[in-house]
């Protein structure tokens, strides 16, 4: 870990986590008090505790680049889109993009989402002018983490400044310099204390998974996909999948954007079990050694898949759900599932509505066979509380950033739903899947874990968010990395 003065560029969560572990915060960033205590040390009385600073962002009035690249100009960096399509780009030596704040400000740090930013090392300089003719250096050959596709923080030491400029130095690949977005700050942590361990090190064995993301970067008209070996050596984005202050992973999902097919009617971000773990010989579909069957399927199918039956243990806290929309849509808000070919053995559901301060839990189960429709039979469990768009506040429901654990398990064709909190009895819930139909040749299956977000009826600006503590997933006769 390097010394607090020294100079930083650290992975950006965009949003601060209140939870029911409270964070104990220091001069030099973010740290957890196990005692969920906040305690300032007694210092002697000619000595005053630090001040906390108040940040705020600062509009940009313009942007510009002496060598204008006219399919990718300087306003792109300012234009509050963050699609890759959306960016400044110059491969030109010693490129400098230049940002007016319109008058003098006392700036802390920036923060950037660069273009490739999880595939390549932007290296740069900073430097700042009143004038937009004297220049100070103010950071000098730095370089991006190559680690994060979302916001990173570049902090600087706090000092006024009306100009800005970002000198790009290209990268470890080329000489092209491309960002996507850019925004200037008057604190040098920009809004919060952020961790800067990266998720693979937070104690969940990303390599067993991969994750979808509402954005477009491969321009497919889909949702991205994060690679499990991607996932594994330390991807994150500020936006959609980061590190939390206290040992979790956020997962942040908007009611609007890219989808994962155009059959879906509902954005997620999601983590996918991969039982492959990175090898791409095998593909991610089909009775193969990257999925699992029922312990019901045949001896074939079981030799066939990576393994059978399932555990899946999840410790959270769900920290946003929606208020507007569809009366059906508001509040609710998949937080694990087991996923079939086509349908789903089960979708687990946590639901708050905005006049209750306590959230139900519920589940789905979808049958393969069909009704006189054509369509799937589907049955919902009430676990805590209701499912009802009109559900009186829960007396043993989960309160936003209440810690709770769930564990999915199928044995043989029997589905189990265990809810479990400290202090109370655990919530138990039993479904016979026998008739279900997934126990037939060519069924296979793989678990989900995130927030797929079912609203999409919501006002733009509202979101779903969790943050994620332990992800297990085990099967009988998968021993994963042993």
């Amino acid at each position: 870990m390097r010394s607090c003065e020294s100079k930083r560029i650290r992975q950006l969560g965009t949003l601060v986590i209140a939870t029911s572990l409270a964070l104990a915060v220091t001069a030099c960033g973010g740290s957890r008090d196990d005692n969920a205590t906040a305690i300032m040390p007694s210092l002697p009385p000619e000595v005053a505790p630090p001040e906390q600073c108040s940040n705020q962002v600062y509009p940009i009035l313009s942007a510009s680049h002496d060598a204008e690249n006219m399919a990718y100009p300087a306003s792109n960096a300012i234009d509050g889109k963050t699609s890759s399509h959306s960016r400044w780009s110059s491969d030109d030596n010693n490129a400098a993009l230049t940002l007016d704040l319109g008058s003098s400000k006392t700036l802390g740090a920036l923060t950037i989402k660069w273009f490739e930013g999880d595939k390549r090392i932007a290296r740069f300089s900073v430097q700042t002018s009143s004038d937009n003719s004297n220049w100070s250096t103010v950071l000098s050959e730095a370089d991006s983490s190559g680690r994060h596709s979302g916001f990173e923080l570049v902090e600087i030491e706090p000092a006024p400044a009306r100009f800005i400029q970002i000198i790009g130095l290209g990268n470890n690949q080329n000489r092209n310099n491309a960002i996507v977005e850019v925004q200037a700050h008057r604190c040098q942590d920009a809004g919060g204390s952020y961790s800067e361990r990266y998720p693979n090190e937070l104690g969940i064995e990303l390599i067993d998974w991969y994750l979808s993301i509402p954005t477009d970067e491969d321009n497919s008209g889909t949702a991205d996909s994060i690679s499990e070996t991607d996932l594994a050596d330390g991807y994150t984005n500020s936006e959609f999948f980061h590190a939390s202050s206290d040992g979790g992973i956020v997962m942040r999902s908007p009611s609007y954007g890219f989808k994962t097919s155009a059959n879906t009617s509902y954005v997620r971000v999601e983590l996918r079990e991969m039982l492959r773990r990175g090898d791409l010989r095998i593909s991610t579909q089909g009775v193969n050694k990257n999925n699992w069957v029922f312990g019901s399927a045949s001896a074939q199918g079981k030799n066939n898949a990576a393994g059978f039956d399932g555990e899946l243990r999840v410790t959270m806290a769900v920290n946003q759900v929606t208020t507007t929309g569809e009366n059906y849509q508001i509040g609710r808000v998949i937080i694990g599932q087991i996923h079939a070919n086509d349908d789903e053995p089960v979708r687990l559901y946590y639901r708050k509505l905005p006049g209750n301060d306590r959230g139900a839990i519920y589940f789905a189960h979808e049958s393969r066979v069909k009704d006189s429709d054509g369509d799937n039979f589907e049955t919902y469990v009430d676990m805590i509380g209701s499912r009802s768009n009109t559900a009186a506040n829960p007396v043993e429901g989960i309160a936003l950033n209440e810690v709770f654990s769930y564990h999915i398990s199928v044995n043989v064709n029997l589905l189990t739903v265990t809810i479990s909190r400290e202090g109370k009895a655990d919530v138990v819930s039993h479904y016979d899947m026998s008739d279900s139909l997934y126990n037939e040749d060519g069924q296979y299956h793989y678990f989900k874990v995130g927030v797929y977000n079912g609203n999409n009826s919501s006002n733009p600006e509202e979101f779903v968010q969790a943050t994620f503590y332990n992800i297990k997933n085990s099967h009988i006769g998968y021993s994963g990395s042993e």
